[in-house]
């Protein structure tokens, strides 16, 4: 029997949990632009409703990338900064003194989809629907 297929059909499921993922967060910052710029502002960060519009324009992008294939490789790196980013920007240390962890919880959860992010950089979007444009080879 030959498995190969497993591969593509996995890969391409990998991209559309990715994209359904950040659609998601997208769809939240759309939805909740007041509330998501008012957490902006309480971690401390000026012009929230700009920064909070940019992220959302930056996770449209990370959706694109994964549904297309296109500059895979370059959206998951910065997006693996851009997690990670988030992880300490808004669950960082400083909220671990929450009585149900949440905030720990929150940043824990962060380190594995860096990782994953980084892994689909080197591995790439596979051969399945796949506009051929990178600048990373």
């Amino acid at each position: 029997m030959d498995f190969s297929g497993w591969k593509t059909g996995a890969l391409l499921l990998a991209r559309f949990i990715m994209a359904a993922m950040f659609a998601l967060a997208l769809v939240g910052k759309v939805a909740m632009s007041t509330m998501i710029s008012q957490q902006i502002a309480a971690a401390g960060f000026p012009f929230p409703m700009v920064l909070n519009w940019l992220a959302a324009l930056f996770e449209l992008g990370l959706v694109l990338a994964y549904l297309t294939g296109a500059y895979f490789r370059e959206a998951n790196l910065l997006g693996a900064l851009y997690v990670l980013f988030l992880a300490f920007a808004f669950h960082g240390p400083s909220g671990w003194t929450d009585p149900e962890g949440l905030h720990f919880g929150a940043f824990v959860s962060h380190f594995p989809m860096a990782a994953g992010m980084l892994f689909a950089a080197i591995c790439g979007p596979g051969n399945v629907l796949v506009l051929n444009r990178s600048w990373l080879k």
